[in-house]
């Protein structure tokens, strides 16, 4: 594993350790910037279920500002710090250690308007429809604000969830790329 692209391109990044995280491929993370950027003009970022922090810390590596970082797994956690160090991105991410429901819900109060929220949850224990719901009632994304879903092919996310629009969905192998987007109007649809 190691950032494709930007500031920080070619920097290794350390795997989680065991077999509860599973990373997302190179091939695959460069398919997903190429689908939602592939770089940013700043703005704010948020890693739900951040593994090893690789979707955000090549955000923050192609221009993003600000990026948070949760994950509930002690060994994500200290895995997600160590590359943030690597990359000399520290001043500019948070990371907490919490359940993705109740971490949705916290960061909702704080009133950050997000660019991008990457949300690339275990496949046996898909919640995205709850998880898009919360973030479109919360009003948590900028205008035109994206957020990728990776998930397994048997998963079918709705086309929308109130102002969020299913814009693009992308296979690869067994792994489904959905990228939704806030602030479409009927016009456009």
């Amino acid at each position: 594993m190691r950032v494709i692209s930007g500031d920080k391109k070619g920097i290794h990044l350390k795997a989680v350790p065991g077999m509860n995280t599973r990373p997302t491929t190179d091939k695959v993370k460069e398919s997903i910037f190429n689908m939602i950027g592939p770089y940013f003009s700043g703005g704010w970022g948020l890693d739900l279920f951040a593994g090893s922090g690789g979707l955000g810390i090549e955000a923050l590596s192609r221009g993003i500002d600000k990026m948070i970082f949760i994950d509930r797994d002690r060994d994500a956690i200290s895995t997600i710090k160590l590359n943030i160090e690597r990359c000399q991105f520290t001043d500019q991410t948070e990371v907490f250690r919490n359940d993705a429901e109740r971490a949705l819900k916290a960061v909702s109060k704080r009133a950050i308007k997000f660019s991008c929220v990457f949300l690339d949850p275990p496949y046996k224990v898909q919640k995205l429809v709850d998880l898009l719901n919360t973030i479109e009632k919360n009003h948590m994304l900028t205008e035109n604000g994206l957020v990728m879903c990776e998930h397994d092919s048997e998963v079918q996310l709705p086309k929308t969830i109130g102002t969020l629009k299913c814009v693009r969905t992308e296979m690869y192998g067994g792994t489904v790329i959905s990228i939704f987007e806030f602030g479409l109007s009927d016009k456009e649809e």
